[in-house]
């Protein structure tokens, strides 16, 4: 069997930035072993399939380790490849999740696309010895989502200056690490950690917003804001706190088609 398959950049406006993702929109679901084998064969952080069903699609995310619950730069590469290569007439496409229910991506004419996920509900907490110690510098606020630590600095130079063990962040129970503090030319930037997931460093991570944009409104006093990612390839972010929702926002660029055999 052919497998048609699509390598797209996501949140950013040109080839080789932003955060890659494999998609395959399948006629039928494949099994949850072999689809695991793909996204380890593809190697990049996550691997997106989808199927369509009635008037949505089903959707689900594979890193080359395992499969999670949520995950925004495959979504929206998803949506990028239904919007520009299955004919899809609508500007708005519904996903459905197993794991994260309902989904959706809107399409603008300026080429934005724009997820709407479940926003995030976090609990401040202690600092944690270990993830101080794995992260190599003590935040000044430690916060604990549904699947990740949220650790806040002071300035977007202890960000960019953080070197962290991945090995010690690989032994924490969560799926991964968001580090984050207020932006020199935008509200907020963070950089995700995920070693246990296969993903040492994500280069830009939609569904982590879903946590950093109810904590920023919040501090921020403002429900619209700018983000960046700080990974090596970057990333630009527009997001929006709806309370129960969070909306986020940003381009994607193809890189590569392809058929796989299966």
């Amino acid at each position: 069997m052919r497998q048609k398959i699509y390598q797209i950049d996501a949140f950013t406006n040109r080839t080789f930035g932003g955060n890659p993702a494999a998609v395959c929109i399948l006629n039928s679901w494949l099994s949850p072993e072999l689809m695991q084998k793909i996204a380890q064969e593809n190697n990049l952080a996550e691997t997106a399939f989808a199927v369509k069903k009635d008037e949505q699609y089903e959707i689900r995310w594979f890193t080359p380790e395992v499969e999670v619950d949520l995950c925004g730069h495959a979504t929206l590469a998803t949506a990028f490849v239904l919007f520009h290569f299955y004919e899809f007439d609508e500007n708005t496409i519904q996903f459905y999740s197993p794991r994260s229910g309902n989904l959706s991506v809107d399409k603008a004419d300026n080429g934005w696309l724009t997820l709407d996920f479940p926003t995030d509900h976090l609990i401040a907490i202690q600092n944690v010895d270990e993830l101080d110690t794995a992260i190599g510098q003590s935040p000044i606020k430690t916060l604990k989502g549904k699947t990740d630590y949220l650790m806040v600095y002071r300035s977007q130079k202890e960000i960019e200056a953080l070197e962290p063990n991945h090995h010690l962040l690989a032994q924490l129970d969560v799926r991964g690490v968001i580090v984050t503090a207020p932006g020199d030319e935008v509200d907020f930037v963070s950089r995700f950690f995920a070693p246990a997931c296969g993903v040492p460093e994500d280069p830009v991570t939609g569904s982590a917003h879903t946590s950093l944009v109810p904590y920023w409104t919040e501090v921020l006093q403002k429900t619209k804001m700018t983000a960046k990612q700080l990974s090596k390839r970057g990333g630009d972010l527009v997001c929006e706190y709806l309370g129960d929702r969070v909306k986020i926002s940003g381009k994607a660029v193809l890189y590569l088609t392809g058929e796989i055999d299966i």
